[in-house]
């Protein structure tokens, strides 16, 4: 829920106790009439709610941290510019697909991939359609599947891109104070 409400991704929330992690919450919540809600327009509600029955309090710290920099690589990138096709996107153990996407979803899936944040340093503007095929380290082991090679190899070869570790700017939300029993029904 936090990480809905603030828009930022699961594994840059920091601090809150132990049960964080474990405690579950059935939220329902209705609008009035038939309307429905763009995730913008939900977003200052759920924190309102959190905030309210959870007196959960978050600060924001701007960290640097390990991580890569997606580039470019020797020899240029191998994708193709998207030509008016609707955006698709498809990620799954053993590669990611999308069409009419920005370098940047590159890096956001490479990072779940890698388990580090990956910034865009590609200098590359517009979207793209490409496909990537790797063996990744997070697919079972006992299920047979193609070796496509490591994400940085499948990066290199077929996009024409590379990580390269650094340390890289990341956003965080700090849990500063959170009650497990929420105020109200």
């Amino acid at each position: 829920l936090i990480s809905q409400a603030w828009d930022v991704a699961y594994g840059n929330i920091l601090g809150g106790p132990a049960w964080i992690d474990s405690q579950h919450y059935d939220l329902s919540a209705k609008v009035e009439g038939d309307g429905r809600l763009t995730k913008e327009q939900m977003q200052p509600m759920l924190r309102n709610l959190l905030t309210e029955r959870l007196h959960l309090s978050v600060h924001r710290e701007h960290k640097i941290v390990p991580g890569y920099a997606l580039v470019v690589a020797k020899g240029g990138v191998k994708m193709k510019a998207n030509t008016g096709a609707p955006f698709v996107g498809m990620s799954g153990g053993l590669g990611f697909k999308f069409q009419n996407a920005p370098v940047v979803q590159i890096a956001s899936v490479v990072a779940h991939e890698v388990k580090k944040p990956v910034v865009d340093e590609t200098g590359m503007s517009g979207n793209y359609d490409f496909e990537v095929k790797f063996t990744s380290e997070n697919f079972p082991s006992d299920v047979p599947h193609p070796d496509y090679g490591s994400i940085f190899t499948a990066l290199r070869d077929q996009l024409g891109l590379r990580l390269v570790a650094r340390k890289v700017p990341q956003d965080y939300l700090v849990i500063d104070r959170v009650e497990r029993v929420p105020d109200g029904n």
